[in-house]
C-alpha cells in the first residue's frame, strides 16, 4: 500500500513541477509587461506631436512640411536634410523646387 502511495506522488511530481515553472514564466512576463506599460507611458509624456503640417498626398502617402521646397524629404517622418524638425515656415533654407527637373526625378 506504501509502495502505491509513493509511486502516486513520484508520478504527479513531474506534473506538478512543470506547472510550478508555468506559473512562475506567466507571473514574470505579466510584471514585464506592466514594467514595459508603465515605462512607455512615461516616455509618451517626451515625445513631441506631430504638427499640424503633416498632409496626405494621393499615391505618395503622408508627407510632412512644405513639398514645394528643393530640400523636402519626401516622407511622413522628416521634413528635410536642413531643418528636419522643422518648422517651415519662414526656413531660411527654402529654396523652391524646380517643377520641370522635379518631374524627371519621379
Amino acid at each position: 500500500m506504501l509502495k502505491t502511495i509513493v509511486l502516486i506522488i513520484i508520478g504527479f511530481l513531474p506534473s506538478l513541477w512543470s506547472l510550478w515553472v508555468i506559473r512562475k514564466t506567466q507571473q514574470r512576463t505579466r510584471t514585464r509587461s506592466r514594467q514595459i506599460a508603465h515605462n512607455y507611458s512615461q516616455i509618451q509624456q517626451y515625445i513631441r506631436p506631430v504638427e499640424g503640417d503633416r498632409y496626405y498626398l494621393e499615391g505618395v502617402g503622408y508627407l510632412v512640411g512644405d513639398i514645394s521646397c528643393k530640400f523636402n524629404a519626401r516622407s511622413g517622418y522628416v521634413r528635410c536634410a536642413v531643418n528636419p524638425s522643422g518648422p517651415c515656415q519662414d526656413c531660411r533654407h527654402y529654396e523652391q523646387r524646380d517643377l520641370a527637373t522635379s518631374e524627371k526625378q519621379i
